[in-house]
Order: C-alpha cells, then structure tokens, then sequence
C-alpha cells in the first residue's frame, strides 16, 4: 500500500513525512525512486532490510541497489 511504502522510506531512509510522500508518488508513478546515496555496502543492508521487513509484513516491496555514475 502508499501507507506502507511511506512507513519504509521514514523508517528505514529517514524521509521526513513530506519526502517520504513525494518519493512514493513518484514510486507509483514512474515504478521506482531514488531513496539515499549510499556505499555499496550500506546500500545493500538497507535493501536487505527492507526486503526483508516487507516479507514480514506481507508486502511485496522489492528494493534493488544501483550504481550512480
């Protein structure tokens, strides 16, 4: 739900309420956003996380690490 993806990107990237709304819009809009630059390796334990919270939660979440250039 909107509900639950805003409920990630605070918890877990720190998004203010405002933040965290705009970045699910656009989520739901374009089918993905940009939620923090991070090392690889913090990166990849956030999407762990999230991953692995939406499972718990029954929510099919997929949150993917990508290289910025």
């Amino acid at each position: 739900t909107m509900e639950f993806v805003i409920d990630v990107l605070q918890r877990f990237f720190s998004k203010s309420p405002q933040e965290a709304h705009a970045l699910m819009l656009e989520i739901h809009h374009k089918g993905k956003a940009a939620c923090g630059v991070y090392t690889y390796e913090v990166a990849e334990s956030k999407a762990q996380k999230v991953s692995s919270y939406a499972r718990q939660k029954g929510h099919p979440l997929k949150s993917i690490v990508e290289a910025v250039e």
